[in-house]
């Protein structure tokens, strides 16, 4: 396979096949527009989505989450981080305040009633945002079910592999299987929506761990990538940190694109010119 897509977040009812469906037409449309083509037989997607899905039970309950399942700590802290950052880029969202952060027992209710007005997570429903915030918590705490996403990415990958995309969590995925296989034959990587500038719970998290360099703390470079390219919506919630050239160094190319109201949607991505753009210099060498 030439190309290999990583989805993100809140996949779990997915698998490569039905993904490979979903996405290859917005892939394929966003490298018409580059003037490239491609076969579907030359993508395929790396599903890790079904590592978070339940196993199946005789007449078991249906997991229900609720504002009291938001635990303390990880969960918390990134639902805090999401409604400042909506708050910055929604007009429609009402901004924490320092009482409502800090010292209401109420303050998560309220941040979900909050997100819930923004056009980010119109028609997400609150369990499955709860849902989603567990995922990256579990990602970045679980070292097995870590280590079990970053085997899809290896499964997936072929001596014809050349290019990498990877979308919001998927993006931490990917790097973290690229930064353990430096013998890839993978050359370029193109990231979209991605949260790995976000300090203190993704960057901060990373393996290898970033050291500091100069009083700053630097990440590792992906020995085998000649070429990175990173792609964000400058409404994009998950995108807290558009620009990650500070943290990876210069050599990434930063774009923004405008995705409308769908910032970070994986389909809106794809579809993009420069998207394309990316992809197609990743195939040309």
């Amino acid at each position: 396979m030439s190309i290999v897509l990583v989805h993100g977040i809140g996949r779990q009812l997915d698998g490569s096949v039905t993904l490979h469906a979903r996405l290859f037409p917005a892939l394929s449309q966003g490298l018409a527009f580059a003037g490239r083509d491609v076969a579907p037989e030359d993508v395929t997607v790396a599903a890790y989505g079904r590592l978070f899905r339940p196993e199946a039970e005789v007449l078991g309950p249906e997991t229900y989450y609720d504002a009291d399942d938001i635990d303390e700590g990880y969960e918390q802290d990134l639902l805090r981080v999401l409604w400042e950052r909506a708050a910055e880029v929604d007009d429609r969202v009402v901004p924490p305040g320092e009482e409502t952060l800090f010292r209401s027992p109420a303050w998560v209710q309220r941040a979900l009633y909050a997100l819930s007005m923004s056009r980010f997570w119109s028609g997400v429903g609150e369990r499955a945002f709860i849902g989603d915030l567990k995922q990256v918590r579990r990602y970045f705490t679980d070292d097995a079910l870590r280590a079990a996403a970053q085997a899809e990415v290896v499964a997936a990958v072929t001596p014809r592999t050349r290019v990498i995309v990877a979308h919001s969590l998927g993006s931490v995925v990917a790097y973290e299987a690229l930064c353990a296989h430096p013998e890839w034959p993978v050359m370029t990587l193109v990231t979209l929506g991605s949260p790995l500038g976000l300090r203190h719970l993704v960057f901060d998290r990373l393996r290898p761990v970033p050291v500091k360099q100069d009083g700053v703390a630097q990440a590792c470079w992906p020995r085998g990538v000649g070429n990175w390219t990173n792609i964000a919506d400058a409404g994009d919630l998950v995108a807290v940190v558009e620009d990650i050239r500070p943290f990876f160094g210069d050599r990434i190319k930063q774009i923004r694109v405008h995705n409308g109201s769908r910032a970070h949607d994986m389909l809106s991505y794809l579809t993009d010119a420069a998207t394309g753009r990316a992809i197609a210099e990743g195939l040309s060498g």
